[in-house]
């Protein structure tokens, strides 16, 4: 069982892997995206993932300290390519749509924050859960047809969808709590 490290002793190691390491760990994204100002960017973001998880650190984790930062900035990297991924792709439908229906700069980085924050909810699914919920709402397909698609029962569908729907309240709990805190 891992021993965590009281607030003081956790304190001291950000700071030290922060001085030892933020240089090394920032080349490592470079190589990886080709970027140095995004390299730069995630590479705060990694420090910044570390401080707020500093309760959890243990000495384990600090045994290997470049494991532990490139484990925590390969998700970090994942994490972008997924956004990147879905703004383009919310971006490529509005520019189909008619310029008078297109939202402020505001409104659009506020629905592209929510569709990654939906799609990190939906990962949490199995595949087919999560497929059989993008197939009844984005296509409109019943659950009949999705069973068909996925070779899968009526009943299966139904309990996929349930898991979905359950997920998508907990998410709608979430910001509501957030919401509140505001």
């Amino acid at each position: 069982m891992a021993v965590t490290l009281d607030s003081a002793a956790a304190q001291w190691q950000v700071d030290t892997l922060y001085r030892e390491h933020h240089a090394w760990i920032k080349s490592w994204l470079r190589k990886r995206i080709g970027n140095s100002s995004d390299a730069a960017d995630l590479a705060q973001d990694v420090f910044m993932r570390v401080l707020l998880r500093q309760g959890s650190l243990t000495q384990t984790t600090l045994r290997e300290p470049k494991n532990f930062l490139v484990t925590v900035a390969k998700g970090l990297v994942v994490d972008q390519y997924r956004r990147r991924a879905i703004e383009e792709a919310y971006l490529a439908e509005l520019a189909v749509q008619p310029e008078a229906f297109a939202p402020s700069p505001e409104h659009r980085l506020a629905i592209i924050q929510t569709l990654c924050e939906l799609d990190a909810m939906l990962d949490q699914l199995s595949a087919k859960a999560k497929t059989a919920f993008l197939l009844a709402q984005v296509d409109g397909l019943t659950g009949l047809e999705i069973a068909a698609r996925l070779g899968v029962s009526d009943r299966m569908v139904r309990k996929y969808l349930t898991q979905a729907m359950y997920q998508c309240l907990q998410f709608e709990l979430r910001q509501q709590a957030l919401d509140a805190r505001a």
